[in-house]
């Protein structure tokens, strides 16, 4: 079973950017799909973001399609989403996900293999 622990979170000025990093344990990183998730107070948890396990495909919210990107690097265990011209609404705790099945990464009701803890991102104005 693969374990995640996200980092990047904080506080930014809108406008600004952040990247946050995802790192996996395990050897068997890239049999997992990727996505992240985010989930601001008083909402249900949302999609964010999704890249396959070669980083072939990804998938986008409508919400951050060209603002997001996200990446992985195989050798380092690591998915990493960078996030440009942030708004107050993009503040959330930001989860990253792995699942073996690249189209549940999308859903943020499905049973996902592994999830991490979370990291903040407060977006002022």
């Amino acid at each position: 079973q693969v374990q995640l622990v996200e980092s990047g979170g904080g506080l930014v000025l809108a406008g600004g950017s952040l990247r946050l990093s995802c790192a996996a344990s395990g050897r068997t990183f890239s049999i997992y799909a990727m996505g992240w998730f985010r989930q601001a107070p008083g909402k249900e948890r949302e999609f964010v973001a999704a890249i396959s396990r070669l980083g072939v495909s990804t998938d986008y919210a409508d919400s951050v399609k060209g603002r997001f990107t996200i990446s992985r690097d195989n050798a380092k265990n690591t998915v990493y989403l960078q996030m440009n011209s942030l708004k107050p609404e993009d503040t959330a705790v930001y989860y990253c996900a792995a699942d073996r099945n690249y189209y549940d990464c999308r859903n943020p009701s499905a049973a996902l293999d592994a999830w991490g803890q979370g990291t903040l991102v407060t977006v002022s104005s």
